[in-house]
């Protein structure tokens, strides 16, 4: 038997009165989902621990059968284990934003979605101006405006690190770093000192001069945040007898899947938003299936589309997503496959950041007994048969694991 999980990342929404009371889901143009949901059994799945932030390092941790509360330890070293960078084991990493301020304020989490070779060249340079001034800091550049700040000088967790996409428009001031206990302090001035340190530096670079110049958001700004050490976790083959892949633009789930000892192979073209290779992607899906038994699809559009609040966006990269790659998989893949469609949480375009609810769910294939559900969408899949759901649950439903 082998497995495909279709995540798009963000998909769910709120009913939205310029779309007839419908979601943006239910909005799209998705046959591939709604035959998922169709010929499959469907239901809702709690992603987030009571108590944990709706974060996707923990939602898309507790979709691939992990317990966040034990495993998490911050994205940043997730997304360092993607991009290669070894920590030793007192080694803190946090994932570093390239973000746009004015006036005060965060006003974008992603610098208008600067592109990575703009965002590349910044972080180069804040290699050279900062790191002699600010010795045990290392910057590593990643995709997009997503990075990573290795800290190797004696620095403690005990900080309150807020994460930019849930503040937009919001003012700096009072989300700067901070100290929850005494061992905290001097981490927490450092950071703020190297927040402060990157404006003169990223101001004068010629990518931000470029940028203004065309009208665009500079990225004007550091902000780290999702702090901690390497975690210890058992592979995903030692927990569920699979062996698995990752295909992805992002380095949080790379770096999950990595740590997670699953294939991650690269695609070319990926972006992570709305114009990233679906088809290459999907062709990275069918040759990963010739060697693991499970592939574990990420698409990031969606909640991009969100962040942004654009709605006409998110439903194309929703249709995009199933016109473009689940057809491709589904008609390509082995006959004894079987299929899965669901999103790590919402990401409402009217609120533009994450929330804590159920999401939809659907799984087809051989073994899989239909519910009565026809379509795959937040409403249709809460009257399926698994409605209540929470986090290893799903990916024991989609093995045939006894729950």
């Amino acid at each position: 038997m082998k497995y495909v999980i279709f995540l798009g990342d963000g998909m769910a929404d709120d009913k939205q009165e310029e779309l007839g009371g419908k979601t943006i889901i239910e909005a799209a143009d998705k046959p591939c989902m709604d035959r998922i949901a169709k010929e499959g059994v469907c239901g809702l799945l709690d992603t987030v621990p009571e108590g944990m932030k709706p974060d996707s390092t923990v939602a898309n941790l507790s979709v691939l059968g992990y317990d966040p509360r034990s495993s998490l330890e911050g994205r940043g070293v997730l997304e360092a284990a993607a991009i290669g960078v070894e920590l030793a084991p007192t080694d803190l990493a946090a994932r570093m934003n390239t973000i746009h301020i004015a006036d005060g304020k965060i006003i974008t989490h992603s610098a208008g979605n600067i592109s990575t070779e703009e965002s590349r060249q910044l972080v180069l340079a804040l290699k050279e101006e900062l790191e002699p001034k600010f010795p045990g800091i290392i910057f590593h550049s990643g995709v997009s405006y997503r990075h990573v700040l290795q800290i190797t000088r004696p620095a403690s967790k005990c900080v309150e690190l807020t994460p930019p996409h849930d503040n937009p428009d919001k003012p700096l001031e009072p989300l700067m770093p901070r100290a929850t206990a005494p061992e905290g302090e001097e981490t927490a001035t450092l950071l703020r000192d190297l927040i402060r340190a990157s404006w003169p530096v990223l101001e004068k670079h010629p990518v931000n001069i470029a940028r203004a110049k065309r009208g665009e958001q500079t990225a004007n700004s550091i902000w780290p945040w999702s702090i901690g050490k390497r975690p210890s976790m058992k592979t995903f083959e030692e927990l569920y007898g699979v062996k698995g892949a990752v295909v992805c633009a992002v380095d949080l789930i790379r770096g999950i899947g990595k740590i997670a000892g699953m294939q991650t192979p690269r695609v070319e073209g990926v972006t992570g938003l709305w114009n990233t290779n679906f088809e290459g992607k999907a062709d990275a899906v069918i040759e990963a299936l010739k060697t693991n038994d499970l592939v574990y699809v990420h698409v990031e559009a969606p909640d991009e589309a969100g962040h942004d609040g654009d709605m006409q966006l998110k439903i194309r990269t929703i249709t995009d997503l199933d016109h473009r790659l689940l057809k491709r998989v589904m008609d390509n893949a082995p006959e004894q496959t079987r299929f899965a469609v669901l999103c790590d949480h919402p990401t409402p375009v009217k609120l533009r950041t994450h929330v804590h609810r159920p999401v939809p769910f659907a799984i087809m294939g051989p073994g899989i007994v239909p519910d009565f559900v026809l379509d795959y969408g937040e409403a249709s899949c809460a009257k399926g048969r698994w409605p209540n759901l929470q986090g290893a649950d799903f990916i024991r439903l989609l093995l045939g694991i006894e729950q």
